[in-house]
């Protein structure tokens, strides 16, 4: 983590953000004090697409049927 001034901030502010994409933290001091963190995003995660394996996968008809109570029993631990 390095530390700079607002005045060598806006000066080089092209390069501090290049340095914060590559996964440096710039903290940015106003009359030496820390005012302002430059970090790197995360980046976004893919978008689902509805529908994706339609055709590819098969649910069975009993799906969402009451379990047999002996499996219930199991979960429950008698």
């Amino acid at each position: 983590m390095s530390t700079v001034n607002i005045h060598e901030a806006k000066t080089h502010f092209s390069r501090l953000v290049d340095a914060a994409a590559n996964g440096e933290e710039i903290v940015i001091a106003k009359a030496g004090k820390p005012a302002a963190r430059l970090v790197p995003i995360e980046p976004l995660k893919a978008r689902r697409r509805f529908g994706g394996m339609k055709g590819e996968i098969r649910i069975a008809d009993d799906f969402d049927a009451p379990l047999p109570d002996h499996v219930i029993a199991d979960f429950e631990g008698r």
